[in-house]
């Protein structure tokens, strides 16, 4: 039977570490980030794998860059503030009031006074941060007090493909159904450049009112920058201090394209290749939006889409009703899975005549009482390809449930992951 994990993955915040490390996914180790593109898109999966059939449900959620985790290891030499957030090298840094030669390393001190000098007047507290020649890339962080509640904000920056799928996702806003939001947008700027202003919460069921607005920027030149900030000291585990966080969306836009962080991230030097780890080849991922299409060709006739999302690579959902109350329908596929068979399929998984594993589950859809009820089915080709789909009874999986089971039939959905059409998907990619 597949790895089941009983825990929130929004708290792994998912989203982010896939945009911080060039598609990959963010664990709560900075080695990840250093790890590479290759390496990181297989940890993803790893943990998507896990996530897909177990209880927590959501596997491929983010916003952007937006998630950011608390994340071990000092600055500079320093120590990261226990009570404070530690953004990620995910996208973004600044320097200092002075400018600085292009290429020069920036140190942590000088990304702090710069994200000083670009915030409104106020007090300043439990300051952290990381300059662009260390390992595990460049940020900084700080409490910052405008009389109206102390707040912590974080921001970071790093390297993105120009024009690329993450390029994409990263300034995307998320579906409502994946990760409830009270506003975003993302706009074009002049000099065509992307930005999104995300405004939701720290946990999205709400379980805590402490609310997290972000600000992800990706410049036409791979610059990527990351700001985020709480209404409370702390990114968790701290008291609510004010209604909101303390910058408005205009004053984040303001913060987040400044010139500061471009050059930040100009000076981030180049990392070697590890002469230790051979280079991997990736197989591709099919597009989310193909993924969304095929999966919507292949439900049952009796149900109605209501509701569609799958902006990122190797995912899709869709809401369906049949008259009876709303049901969630997510899929990952997956390519290049072989290592990981037997992490997923026990020897007790059934073997189809062509070779392929399958598993059935039927079981609870989450972890914290609301009845949910999941059911899921997952396959792996021979070829390595992983095709895994999951039903809620209910709307999403945040919230309450709408049914008593999910509209699809455990046939219904054996019927979509056995599908020969995900084979030909890839094969068109």
């Amino acid at each position: 039977m597949p790895v089941e994990h009983h825990e929130d993955p929004f708290e792994h915040r998912l989203g982010d570490a896939l945009r911080q490390a060039g598609g990959t996914f963010e664990a709560d180790g900075a080695a990840l980030v250093a790890g590479g593109e290759v390496r990181g898109r297989r940890l993803l999966r790893r943990r998507r794998a896990t996530v897909a059939g177990g209880v927590a449900g959501v596997a491929l959620a983010g916003v952007g860059g937006a998630l950011l985790v608390p994340w071990g290891g000092g600055g500079d030499g320093g120590s990261v503030a226990a009570a404070a957030p530690t953004p990620k090298p995910s996208a973004s840094a600044s320097v200092s009031a002075s400018p600085t030669p292009a290429g020069q390393p920036i140190s942590g001190d000088e990304l702090l006074g710069t994200l000083k000098r670009l915030l409104p007047e106020g007090k300043f507290s439990r300051e952290d941060s990381r300059g662009t020649g260390a390992q595990f890339g460049p940020y900084a962080q700080l409490v910052y007090d405008d009389g109206k509640g102390a707040a912590a904000i974080g921001i970071s920056m790093g390297r993105i493909e120009p024009g690329s799928q993450q390029a994409r996702e990263v300034t995307t806003c998320p579906a409502e159904e994946l990760i409830p939001h009270d506003a975003c947008s993302t706009s074009r700027l002049p000099d065509g450049s992307l930005l999104m202003l995300f405004q939701g919460y720290e946990y999205p069921d709400r379980r805590v009112d402490t609310k997290r607005w972000n600000a992800e920027f990706v410049s036409p030149e791979g610059h990527h920058v990351s700001l985020t900030e709480w209404n409370a000291e702390a990114e968790k585990d701290a008291p609510v201090t004010r209604p909101d966080p303390p910058l408005s969306t205009e004053q984040m836009k303001k913060v987040v394209t400044a010139e500061d962080w471009r050059t930040a991230v100009d000076a981030i030097p180049e990392r070697p290749e590890d002469p230790n780890e051979p280079p991997k080849s990736e197989p591709p991922a099919a597009d989310g939006q193909a993924i969304q299409k095929t999966l919507i060709s292949l439900l049952p006739k009796d149900v109605k889409v209501v509701s569609k999302g799958g902006q990122e690579s190797g995912y899709g959902f869709v809401v369906v009703d049949d008259g009876k109350g709303a049901t969630f329908v997510q899929i990952n596929v997956q390519p290049g899975m072989s290592d990981d068979e037997s992490e997923l399929f026990g020897p007790d998984a059934e073997v189809l005549p062509d070779g392929t594993k399958v598993t059935a589950r039927q079981g609870a859809g989450d972890d914290k009482g609301m009845g949910l009820v999941m059911w899921t089915v997952d396959t792996l080709r021979t070829d390595g390809l992983r095709v895994v789909v999951s039903a809620f009874n209910s709307r999403s999986q945040l919230t309450a449930p709408t049914r008593d089971t999910p509209a699809l039939t455990m046939g219904d959905l054996r019927k979509i992951a056995t599908s020969e059409q995900w084979e030909q998907l890839l094969q068109a990619e």
